[in-house]
């Protein structure tokens, strides 16, 4: 039953649904084309632009692995959140920026 069915699907259906598409003969065809038709070839367009995509995605470079995207890479690293509490009082001055410099090493 179920293979009835693919069968038909790919033997009648498919052949029917492409015959029935409004593909221009030339580039310039696809200028002319009205919404509604445009609509019709939509899903054509669409699993086209993925089977692209599918075939060219093991050439796209890969992605960053986890340890490229850390920040602090040796500073207190047996901790999972490292965190630092200053008294404001200590800092002796009103316009204070503190930072931590993660890649530069510096505490």
């Amino acid at each position: 039953m179920v293979l009835e069915t693919v069968s038909r699907i790919i033997k009648v259906q498919l052949p029917a649904y492409l015959k029935r598409l409004p593909l221009p003969e030339t580039i310039g065809g696809f200028a002319r084309l009205t919404v509604s038709e445009w609509l019709r070839l939509l899903p054509l367009l669409g699993i086209l632009a993925l089977l692209g995509y599918l075939t060219i995605r093991p050439f796209l470079p890969k992605k960053k692995k986890q340890r490229d995207s850390l920040i602090n890479l040796k500073i207190q690293k047996e901790n999972p959140k490292v965190v630092n509490e200053i008294d404001i009082e200590d800092l002796n001055s009103t316009n204070v920026c503190y930072c931590r410099c993660w890649r530069s090493k510096t505490v």
